[in-house]
């Protein structure tokens, strides 16, 4: 049998539509709060769905002058494992995430840019939590001093383009947001993508 199309897929999403009967908070902490909803299926049965909420977060793909890009070392509890990421942090309450964007690649890495464009909004975890994260590029940088908070402990170093790619194909590098953000640098310094710059 020949699997359909994406053409050929009925048009819509009704068919496919969770709709909420209920919802109850069954845990509130520091920023992540989880939920329990009560759903109706698009064949009429019922199911239950839990699910974390998030203030949603920002991250930057900061290009130095020489083309390198900035990143991190951040030992990441829940995996028990140093990580390297690019810069990111969520979203305070009511943030413009362009803002976040600044104050965080400011704080952690002491870097400011000059200019600065949208790449996209990404869905990190879309089966059990409502977290998105926009991904900014950042160039035209200007270095400083970094504001860590006081829980907040990281490497920050540049690597080139080359290497991020390398680290994301060995297994070095697992952090969605750094892979998405390195394959669509490789894609940008090909020509085949182009950010959205901010005015």
């Amino acid at each position: 049998m020949t699997e359909k199309s994406y053409e050929d897929l009925p048009i819509g999403d009704q068919h496919l539509r969770e709709d909420r009967i209920s919802s109850e908070d069954i845990y509130g902490g520091i920023f992540l709060n989880m939920k329990r909803d009560q759903v109706s299926l698009p064949d009429g049965n019922q199911a239950i769905r839990e699910y974390l909420t998030h203030p949603g977060a920002v991250a930057i793909l900061a290009i130095l002058e020489d083309g390198r890009v900035l990143l991190e070392r951040q030992y990441r509890y829940p995996i028990a494992k140093t990580c390297i990421e690019i810069p990111a942090g969520k979203l305070e309450l009511d943030e413009d995430p362009l803002l976040c964007a600044k104050r965080e690649l400011k704080e952690e890495t002491g870097y400011t840019a000059n200019k600065w464009s949208f790449i996209r909004r990404i869905h990190p975890v879309i089966s059990y939590s409502t977290e998105f994260i926009d991904i900014y590029l950042a160039e035209d940088l200007l270095s400083g001093k970094s504001h860590l908070d006081e829980e907040e402990f990281l490497d920050v170093f540049a690597a080139t383009a080359d290497e991020l790619i390398e680290w994301v194909e060995q297994g070095e590098i697992t952090d969605v947001k750094t892979t998405i953000s390195a394959y669509w640098l490789d894609r940008y310094r090909r020509g085949l993508v182009q950010p959205h710059p901010i005015t």
